[in-house]
């Protein structure tokens, strides 16, 4: 539903339709498309429909013009190396590398295939390329600032529950995309003379520590970093805060849909379609170095009133205004 809503907006707005034309496809090519993510492997075995649907849109039909070839590594991080050299192994002519660890194992074995990155992080600050303006090497892609957004989650965090001191952050410690984000969160929660409970994890085992670290001395309330390794455990996340009735903020809407209590975040389905753009860009004879990256231009703030009453919260009314929804 959340893929189907954003891609048919910015499909209206005009976005799929300026993507511009930087060469010619070779006649009678299928381009054998690599998707490569940490997280988990759909049913279908396929990359996200949003991003097949924005691709045909952008006229690459599946099966006729495009074929793609999916890995994914379950949350295990060592296995992206293996999958990156199943992927190359099948001749791929470009690869999406979906998320930081992705991104970062498909540079490191390969100089010559196509990149194209997205929710990876800021791509500059963590020395997948060197500029936004002209890439250089074989990456492109979409940049995701999330350092300056998460210093903007803690200030509505902070709106939403003023009386909060101490803000636990729950992030993969091993994702150094995610680290910077946990940093900017220590930096504003200086400014806001808040002091922060590092809670990071590197595997779905270590999140037993946290949420018992959590338990042990509650914090006033939670910042999850979204990656693979935290989305994927999720649900334990969302259970444990709703039992000890502690305030989260979270990246992406989909997650107070599941019950969460506010996200702040760009939309998954406008990301996946620059994502497609940048496809579409390659195959019609577009060089990565050349390729300047975007990033989305808009985003969301979400609120679940059903849980802020759960956890006894009344939501200023400031805050519902300024909501892009209220569920």
């Amino acid at each position: 539903m959340m893929e189907r809503r954003t891609f048919i907006g910015v499909a209206g707005s005009g976005f799929l339709g300026c993507v511009p034309i930087v060469g010619a496809q070779p006649a009678g090519k299928v381009w054998r498309v690599g998707f490569l993510a940490s997280g988990a492997r759909p049913q279908d075995g396929a990359p996200p429909r949003a991003l097949r649907d924005a691709l045909q849109v952008l006229g690459h039909a599946e099966g006729k013009d495009v074929t793609y070839e999916g890995r994914w590594s379950e949350g295990r991080n060592e296995r992206l190396d293996g999958l990156t050299a199943e992927l190359l192994a099948r001749k791929v002519d470009l690869i999406v590398a979906f998320g930081g660890p992705a991104a970062e194992v498909a540079k490191r074995m390969t100089s010559t295939v196509p990149i194209v990155v997205f929710s990876a992080g800021d791509v500059v600050d963590t020395g997948l390329i060197p500029s936004l303006a002209r890439p250089g090497g074989n990456i492109t892609g979409v940049n995701d600032p999330a350092a300056v957004l998460s210093a903007k989650r803690l200030e509505i965090l902070k709106e939403l529950v003023p009386d909060a001191k101490r803000v636990a952050v729950l992030w993969n410690a091993g994702n150094y995309a995610m680290t910077l984000r946990y940093r900017e969160i220590e930096r504003a929660a200086q400014a806001l003379r808040m002091s922060v409970e590092p809670l990071g994890v590197r595997e779905p085992d270590d999140f037993d520590v946290a949420l018992a670290a959590m338990a042990s001395s509650p914090p006033d309330a939670l910042m999850m970093v979204t990656d693979a390794l935290t989305n994927l455990n999720r649900r334990r996340v969302l259970d444990f805060v709703g039992a000890h009735k502690i305030p989260a903020m979270y990246e992406f809407d989909f997650v107070v849909r599941a019950g969460g209590l506010i996200s702040y975040g760009s939309d998954q389905g406008q990301i996946l379609a620059l994502a497609a753009s940048y496809v579409s860009k390659v195959i019609k004879g577009g060089r990565p170095a050349d390729l300047a990256v975007e990033q989305p231009n808009r985003y969301f703030l979400v609120i679940n009133l059903k849980t802020a009453k759960a956890l006894g919260l009344t939501v200023p009314q400031a805050l519902l205004l300024r909501a892009d929804e209220v569920i």
